[in-house]
């Protein structure tokens, strides 16, 4: 009987799990609302935050004028759409980095500093398809830097202003790099390599014994086993099958 009823459990449970209708995996990628995110300025401000802000401005004081040379210099339609793009949303984001330091009492350069003026500097000095690869590379490798600072910001900062900012950036990058990739010229051999996991980890979190005896006893709910969880959904495919019956037998 214990047999059968966990078989019946097990084909109720995949009945439940096939989906009504095929859906494109892109339906699947959430877009982070906005809800929850508030700009009041509360919170310590640490060392790292105000790094953060002030790199966020400095990548807009060299990537604005970058977008604008794409957009003059090059000869290829395509690079000149992304400088163009890069361009006046990073105008967008520097409005929004500006209006967060004055809030939080952060003072901004406003020049860029030497690697990004010498960046600059290769980029008026080249033409043609060797301007596209420098504009391209170049801003792929700095996305490519400041993604993963954001992410730690966003992980870890108090301050609500700064939380939001982040929020706000990572979106602004990650639209970037995309955009930067569509050019198809990207030298990914070029970008720098993540460095080894730690040595005694098994994956990039650390793992935690209790948590794996929970989800082996019953997906993480302490004291349910699969078995408990398998008999229930038997005995409510029972239950529905009788009353089921019992309905057509009434009529």
């Amino acid at each position: 009987m214990k047999s059968w009823l966990m078989g019946a459990a097990a084909v109720t449970l995949a009945f439940m799990m096939t989906p009504a209708s095929a859906a494109r995996a892109d339906d699947a990628v959430p877009v982070p609302p906005n809800t929850g995110l508030t700009d009041t300025a509360k919170g310590t401000i640490s060392a790292a935050d105000r790094d953060f802000v002030i790199k966020v401005r400095l990548a807009g004081l060299w990537e604005i004028p970058a977008g604008n040379m794409a957009q003059e210099k090059s000869d290829d339609p395509n690079v000149v759409k992304i400088g163009k793009s890069i361009a006046a949303q990073h105008v967008s984001l520097d409005s929004l980095d500006r209006a967060a330091a004055k809030k939080l009492g952060i003072d901004l350069p406003n020049q860029p500093n030497g690697d990004q003026q010498g960046w600059l500097a290769e980029m008026r000095n080249a033409s043609g398809a060797q301007f596209d690869q420098i504009f391209i590379d170049r801003l792929r490798a700095a996305h490519g830097k400041i993604f993963p600072a954001i992410a730690t910001i966003r992980a870890s900062t108090r301050n609500d202003t700064v939380r939001k900012l982040a929020q706000q950036t990572n979106q602004f990058v990650m639209t970037h790099m995309t955009l930067l990739e569509s050019s198809g010229i990207v030298d990914y051999g070029a970008l720098p390599t993540a460095p080894a996991p730690a040595t005694g980890q098994k994956g990039p979190v650390p793992i935690d014994n209790q948590m794996i005896a929970a989800a082996s006893n019953g997906g993480g709910v302490p004291g349910l086993s699969n078995t408990v969880v398998l008999l229930v959904l038997a005995a409510a495919l029972v239950v529905g099958v009788i009353t089921t019956m019992r309905i057509f037998r009434a009529r």
